[in-house]
């Protein structure tokens, strides 16, 4: 197995199919760059669907002093799948940006887990352009779809007034305000998407709140060292 430069975790958010996570700017560590999460979805594309569509968005651009830009080229991001039960990763996908392009790893299961990673070139899977003002999908020649670049940030939250409602002044912070504000209109995210056939992750273990079978799954975005 061919390997490249080890990555160390920094950030993680988590999900499960037809359930997304959310954690926006605030994360000092890595707010401002790539390696900070801000939303991961994980569904079916459709009911009954023998696929499974991966969403990674990092760096928002919501607040006017976070700088917005491109995908970090040290930065990796990493969506692991738990299989049988044990919150360890089974099978994970890789994606890494160069020269404008987004390279994707997988799925494979990994020698080593945890927070620790490394490339997997043998299971180089396919790249993408990175798109900019128009939206580019490739499908590799095992019926994975993929894509990478900037899309508008769905998160809808009024960011600002939580924020007075946790740290309260000597105005009225007793609550939010009806209708709320969205601090999130107009921004922007980077969105790396997957579509891959259930067949090449597993068979999935666990079900969600309605009886559906749906995979265990987390993503890390990891800084080389």
């Amino acid at each position: 197995m061919k390997k490249i430069k080890l990555f160390t975790a920094l950030g993680v958010a988590l999900a499960a199919v037809l359930f997304i996570a959310a954690d926006h700017v605030d994360a000092p560590g890595v707010a401002g760059s790539s390696a900070d999460i801000t939303d991961f979805y994980a569904f079916e594309p459709t009911t009954g669907s023998d696929n499974t569509v991966f969403i990674v968005d990092v760096q928002s651009n919501v607040l006017p002093d976070l700088t917005y830009g491109a995908f970090d080229e040290d930065v990796l991001v990493e969506i692991n799948i738990d299989l049988d039960g044990d919150l360890v990763e089974d099978q994970v996908i890789q994606a890494i940006p160069r020269n404008g392009k987004m390279y994707f790893f997988g799925p494979f299961s990994p020698s080593s887990t945890g927070l620790n990673s490394e490339i997997n070139v043998d299971a180089a899977l396919g790249s993408v352009e990175i798109s900019s003002q128009t939206a580019i999908t490739k499908t590799t020649f095992n019926g994975i779809s993929l894509f990478a670049g900037p899309r508008q940030d769905p998160f809808y939250f009024d960011f600002v007034r939580f924020n007075e409602v946790v740290a309260p002044s000597s105005e009225d912070n007793s609550g939010f305000n009806v209708p709320g504000t969205d601090t999130f209109d107009g921004a922007n995210t980077l969105s790396i998407v997957v579509e891959v056939p259930n067949a090449l992750l597993g068979t999935p273990t666990a079900q969600n709140v309605i009886g559906v079978p749906v995979y265990k799954t987390w993503v890390t975005t990891n800084r080389k060292q």
